[in-house]
């Protein structure tokens, strides 16, 4: 009998290895993170999150600095898997904790297919999955266009899909200030977003895009709101 492939070997340690909110590095290294986010940088919930207790869904959010991940992750009470650019991926000085949190590094140029398939593994498995649909960090309070690839998972996959919102003191900051220096953050959530699963068809992701993004514009109108 043949060895079994590189795959083969990664799969049979994925089926055995504990669930990613269990393993004892996972917890610790969440644990960590919610005194960094929520007593060095004062996170500010106007609505509370909205995630299932259990099983997958798309978490997508606005994109304003490096730091949105933390912020994010420690007002959750689940482990979310973020999608997120290679460049940031393969630093070296942070090279291990993502792979311990399951990052999942995607190309800036183009629809990356080994990405979307990593996503699509991570909802099979019954995770959260942190999704940007900009793309990049946005460089005004204006939201950029939506990216499709979150709607065209929700659909494939047949997972729900919540919003949020951020922002705060670290918009506008380069990633090293945004991380080391102390800032005030604010964040809102928001109910499943509702939008037509029929096909993947263009119009339909189209239409679901759309749904998603006006999501969040309401989060926003939420959080400035609140501000005032």
């Amino acid at each position: 009998m043949s060895e079994p492939t590189r795959i083969q070997r990664r799969d049979r340690r994925a089926a055995t290895a504990l669930p990613l909110d269990r393993q004892p590095s996972v917890r610790a290294l969440h644990a960590i993170n919610v005194c960094f986010a929520r007593l060095f940088h004062r996170v500010d919930v106007l609505s509370p999150i909205r995630l299932p207790h259990r099983g997958p869904a798309i978490l997508v959010c606005n994109h304003v600095s490096s730091l949105d991940p933390s912020l994010l992750q420690a007002v959750s009470p689940r482990i979310i898997v973020w999608m997120m650019a290679r460049e940031y991926y393969q630093m070296t000085a942070m090279h291990w904790f993502y792979r311990r949190i399951r990052a999942i590094p995607v190309e800036r140029s183009g629809r990356d297919m080994a990405a979307t398939r990593a996503a699509m593994r991570a909802l099979h498995e019954g995770l959260i999955l942190g999704v940007f649909p900009e793309g990049k960090i946005e460089t005004s309070r204006d939201l950029l266009a939506f990216h499709d690839g979150a709607a065209m998972m929700a659909i494939k996959a047949r997972v729900p899909v919540y919003p949020a919102y951020v922002d705060g003191s670290q918009r506008g900051r380069d990633m090293l200030a945004a991380c080391l220096s102390a800032n005030r953050a604010t964040v809102a959530f928001g109910p499943q977003v509702q939008f037509d699963r029929a096909d993947s068809s263009r119009p339909t992701l189209e239409r679901a895009t759309a749904k998603i993004r006006l999501s969040i514009e309401r989060l926003r109108a939420l959080t400035e709101s609140g501000r005032r």
